[in-house]
């Protein structure tokens, strides 16, 4: 495996700088510069510039069925072609991901015959999350603003009005749904939620209500992004009383590890 990997990255290493700059900007996932930590600073961002305009922001966090598993190779060769305008390099890449097979084996010793992946990118692989990025890097334009960390998506859009911002958020998920359908990836409707975020206390309670193939999504008043809680106000408490505990816990650790007498 090690002269494979070895081919990934150089293959990586040529093709990165030529497709990278033709990925769209709301994809952070995976490139140079860019960071989780950016993406939820620019989330936030955006939120807190709807507060200063006494707007009312709504977002959808969306959720993804085993989605590089589920890359379908005819299109990913088609979005590679697109951006990558050399056939053999094409060629190559996709023998690489696509030329796996699998058996199943029972415990009785029965052994299924061979049979070809069609879809999906490799798990680990130097390649996977790069061309995920590729084949994803088509989303249809918005009114929401995007903001994807590899297939971590989430969409947010502010206005004075709540009906306003659960409408646009209604189009824009039907948008998103098509296109994910037509690129069969799946949607994970039970674990998708929506938030609203606003500076207004007599609305704490208050709750968006986005349908989606004809159900309702859920509201979660402290949705997390990339890791990160937000909050109604994003006053980030708990993220810090998160740190807070798991510094906590690890300073434990150690002293039982280096014995009572430790930090005496």
């Amino acid at each position: 495996m090690c002269p494979f990997e070895i081919l990934e990255r150089l293959i990586y290493a040529r093709v990165e700088s030529v497709i990278n700059p033709l990925l769209p900007q709301e994809q952070a996932g995976f490139r140079n510069g860019r960071s989780t930590v950016d993406q939820v600073n620019l989330l936030t961002q955006d939120i807190e510039v709807s507060f200063s305009a006494k707007m009312k922001a709504g977002a959808v966090f969306v959720d993804l069925i085993a989605a590089y598993d589920t890359v379908w190779h005819r299109s990913l060769i088609c979005k590679l072609l697109r951006l990558l305008p050399d056939r053999h390099m094409v060629h190559t890449i996709i023998e690489m991901v696509g030329n796996r097979s699998f058996t199943i084996s029972t415990g009785n010793g029965k052994r299924s015959r061979l049979r070809r992946l069609k879809n999906g990118v490799p798990q680990g692989s130097v390649l996977a999350p790069f061309l995920f990025n590729i084949y994803i890097s088509d989303l249809p334009n918005t009114v929401s603003r995007k903001y994807a960390y590899a297939d971590d998506l989430a969409i947010m859009h502010a206005d004075g009005d709540w009906q306003a911002v659960e409408g646009v958020l209604i189009k824009d998920m039907a948008i998103v749904g098509e296109y994910l359908q037509t690129w069969k990836l799946k949607l994970c409707t039970t674990k998708m939620v929506s938030a609203a975020r606003h500076l207004n206390n007599n609305e704490a309670k208050r709750e968006i209500k986005v349908n989606f193939n004809n159900e309702t999504l859920l509201f979660c008043s402290e949705p997390k992004y990339l890791g990160v809680t937000l909050e109604r106000s994003l006053s980030c408490r708990q993220n810090l009383e998160s740190l807070r505990k798991k510094q906590t816990l690890r300073l434990s650790l150690l002293r039982r590890f280096a014995g009572f007498g430790w930090g005496c």
